[in-house]
């Protein structure tokens, strides 16, 4: 038994050392005619696993609820994925972005993402974001 926890022990440790955290927000515009408010950054924020090939896997505020979310960093950019908790098919989103280094491991990244469905209008119109990310 003390083989297998030690075994186990060292499989997380050796998962954990390999990989990162990073933490995400998308900024959000303001409606029209409204202020500008931290709310605007805080609505969208998650954190993130990523591992050492690249994927990254995590959750993200949406509002009141949270999504899951991934992505698969490329040379130049990434691909990625979000998805509710609820109705995950249906509401699926996929895109892709570029994470521009600013400062240390604070990145700013502009993405582009679209439903995978068409809504009830036979509309599947994508959606240009700016978001901010760090690796911790």
């Amino acid at each position: 038994m003390k083989k297998m926890f030690l075994t186990m022990v060292l499989a997380f440790v050796t998962i954990v050392s390999s990989a990162q955290f990073m933490v995400v927000t998308t900024i959000d515009q303001p409606e029209e005619n409204a202020e500008w408010e931290m709310s605007n950054i805080t609505d969208n924020l998650g954190i993130g696993y990523q591992f050492e090939n690249g994927i990254t896997i995590g959750a993200v505020k949406n509002g009141e609820d949270y999504d899951l979310w991934g992505r698969y960093q490329l040379k130049m950019g990434y691909l990625s994925v979000q998805a509710p908790t609820e109705e995950m098919t249906d509401n699926l989103k996929v895109g892709v972005g570029y994470s521009l280094k600013i400062w240390n491991e604070l990145y700013i990244e502009p993405n582009y993402s679209m439903p995978v469905k068409e809504d009830a209008e036979g509309n599947r119109e994508g959606e240009f974001k700016v978001g901010i990310s760090y690796k911790l």
